[in-house]
């Protein structure tokens, strides 16, 4: 059985202030996609993460990196790191570093790139130059590509009377320097220093290909039978420096890469890159386009916002093994048994033996951070039972509170052991619902009266009486004594709010043995001066 899916965009793209790609192309995908893989998933698979030092890496990246990662270490294969810093404007200060420091602190470990080598290096593209020099100059001499001499006032001249055709088109190129130029011609004027780009011959017609998870996927350029006009993408732009389109090709190729795990968004440009396969008679590794991340209103997850920022997450107090976990699942999940259990906990370990490539799923993946948060609590409460990892955050915590003297890096251990348990992220340590173990909070008489009547406040005077709280049930014999028509949860709570000022925390008697019984009685007198 085949079904097929036609993608259309809007024709208004094409009236835009700014060229659109218009997409038109016809997808077919079997239900059993697996019988049409071309090679064994359990071949050693070389893969790739080739981030633009252009900012910070996100949610988005983590999840392209974490993905080719697990494929070649669930197939005995490599990974590799490559730095695609073609885009010398848009560079960003530290976000070089920004890559490196967020891999090693997720965990996800290089066998190739730029601070490891490797035998197919430069891993930096920037450092490539001669290569992509040498490969252009191939095509040029095949007659597989030509330089393109045009102005920019030209070219948006072009672009802008591209707009206007009817029948509409996606492409504007008039191929003006491929037919008035011989290839002698064109030596002379680049020789000459005048200024060029190198553009590739696009083929009447782009081959077709097989995604590994959306199947076969067939796409066209739409034209103007009447003007037409020509993709032809630009190679090598006017700084001499390589376009992703050419520079990627290239050093896959070189680099032996045999699956390109990328997200959706480059669907629309592989058949390009599959064109330059061709015209080299290289043979082409897989391709797999993970679906898009989403926020759970279904928008476009922006990469400029700040909270899907690794190393901002970092600091707000998430663990790498929470978010490791909370990115798989963004088109992932390992295949259950029928009537098995859902488990959505999965720690590197597990990843890095079960990842498969049947697991991924087509649609949009939603993010919700409220996910993040309950993997985060959950991996938190493992790493609090590591004596060393408590050591750590223990004496930070104790140093970040040095301000109160009373507090020892002992009490806040015990503070972590026993009420934990609540804890999102370390950082909700320092949050009002938790800084009451570590400050005496702040007192209303309208949170008092949620807890007791106005006549049944003589109960925090008698509570700032007692001495001992270790034993509760004494505390409440001798409180109904004097108040027999008091619920005892009502006492309870009382206790409660004086130490927490209604803030919820871990089960009383704990929150006593934490605080002592002379804290808690200070408290209650404190509680005793709003009456």
């Amino acid at each position: 059985m085949v079904r097929v899916r036609t993608f259309h965009t809007s024709r208004r793209l094409l009236y835009t202030s700014k060229p659109q790609l218009h997409t038109r192309f016809t997808l077919r995908r079997k239900t059993n996609w697996k019988e049409d893989l071309p090679i064994d998933l359990k071949t050693p698979a070389r893969t790739r993460f080739a981030p633009s030092p252009t900012g910070f890496l996100h949610l988005g990246s983590l999840r392209t990196a974490l993905y080719n990662y697990l494929l070649a270490r669930a197939t005995a294969g490599q990974f590799l790191l490559r730095l695609e810093d073609t885009d010398q404007k848009r560079l960003v200060p530290g976000a070089e570093d920004n890559i490196y420091d967020t891999l090693n602190w997720l965990g996800i470990k290089v066998d190739e790139g730029p601070t490891v080598g490797g035998p197919y290096g430069p891993y930096r593209q920037s450092d490539r130059s001669e290569i992509y020099t040498r490969y252009i100059n191939e095509l040029l001499d095949k007659g597989l590509a030509y330089r393109c001499f045009c102005s920019k006032s030209r070219l948006d001249g072009l672009r802008d009377s591209a707009r206007l055709l009817k029948p509409p088109t996606t492409v504007s190129y008039d191929r003006h320097c491929l037919r008035v130029y011989s290839r002698e011609e064109s030596a002379a004027k680049a020789a000459q220093g005048e200024e060029f780009t190198v553009r590739f011959i696009s083929p009447d017609k782009y081959p077709g290909f097989n995604d590994l998870l959306h199947g076969k996927i067939n796409w066209q350029p739409q034209v103007n039978p009447f003007d037409k006009r020509f993709e032809d993408p630009v190679l090598l732009k006017s700084d001499g420096l390589p376009t992703y389109h050419f520079a990627n090709v290239v050093d896959d190729h070189l680099m032996k890469i045999t699956h390109v795990v990328r997200g959706e968004e480059w669907l629309a440009s592989t058949p390009k890159h599959i064109a330059l396969y061709e015209a080299f008679e290289w043979r082409k590794p897989e391709f797999v386009h993970i679906p898009l991340l989403t926020t759970v209103d279904n928008k476009k997850l922006s990469k400029r916002s700040g909270d899907i920022d690794i190393m901002s997450l970092k600091n707000q107090g998430y663990l790498p093994e929470a978010l490791i976990n909370f990115a798989v699942l963004f088109g992932w999940a390992p295949k259950r048994a029928q009537g098995e259990k859902l488990n959505e906990i999965y720690d590197m370990d597990f990843l890095e033996k079960h990842f498969n490539l049947e697991g991924l799923t087509i649609g949009n993946a939603k993010v919700d951070f409220q996910k993040l948060n309950y993997f985060n609590k959950h991996y938190l409460q493992k790493r609090l039972q590591d004596p060393v990892f408590l050591d750590t955050v223990s004496a930070d915590i104790h140093c970040k509170l040095n301000q109160n003297r009373r507090i020892t890096q002992d009490y806040v251990k015990n503070v972590l052991l026993k009420a934990g348990s609540s804890l999102t992220t370390l950082n909700s340590v320092f949050d009002e619902g938790f800084r009451f173990y570590f400050e005496r909070p702040t007192y209303t008489k309208e949170g008092l009266e949620n807890v007791l009547k106005p006549e049944e406040f003589g109960i925090v005077n008698l509570l700032a009486e007692q001495s001992d709280f270790s034993d509760l049930k004494a505390i409440l014999s001798r409180v109904l004594a004097v108040y027999p028509e008091t619920k005892k949860k009502d006492i309870y709570q009382t206790i409660r709010y004086a130490i927490s000022a209604g803030q919820p925390g871990t089960k009383l008697p704990d929150m006593i043995e934490l605080l002592g019984n002379e804290e808690v009685v200070a408290r209650l007198n404190s509680l005793k001066e709003i009456l």
